[in-house]
């Protein structure tokens, strides 16, 4: 779908996405990289766990922390496949998150680039480097067969 081949850490970004959506989850996945290697990887799972924090990025987040032994995630990259909500845009500023990269924009809950736009209040104590569009149209198709499928 892409015109260009996607990078290796937004491809296992959507390879968990499709990995939350064969377990019955919204298929959104992230990836958290530390110099070039994968600290932390995970897919939306409130359902499974009973827990409406869950979502991919903020499981990608405590998984890089405890691997890291830190809970400031400096110089860590989380590439995510979708705009990040203002639950996870808070995380990922609290985290010390150096560069977030997205795919698809959530003009009805992202809070990056639409809606409360995190980043851009004063009060907001770290602000990431932010990426857009890469693999749009790939995390696109899975969240629209995903929510087609259940209506």
């Amino acid at each position: 779908m892409s015109r260009w081949p996607l990078p290796e850490a937004m491809q296992l970004a959507l390879a968990q996405a499709r990995a939350g959506e064969s377990a019955g989850e919204v298929p959104i996945g992230a990836v958290v990289i530390k110099d070039g290697t994968v600290i932390a990887a995970a897919h939306n799972a409130p359902r499974a766990l009973h827990d409406p924090t869950a979502h991919a990025e903020v499981l990608a987040i405590r998984a890089a922390a405890m691997a890291l032994g830190n809970e400031r995630l400096d110089g860590c990259e989380l590439w995510v496949t979708l705009e990040p909500c203002a639950m996870c845009a808070g995380a990922i500023s609290h985290a010390r998150i150096a560069r977030l990269y997205y795919a698809a924009a959530d003009p009805k809950g992202g809070a990056v680039d639409h809606g409360a736009r995190v980043f851009e209040h004063e009060q907001c104590l770290h602000a990431p480097e932010v990426y857009s569009g890469m693999g749009e149209a790939e995390a696109g198709a899975l969240l629209k067969a995903f929510f087609a499928a259940r209506r």
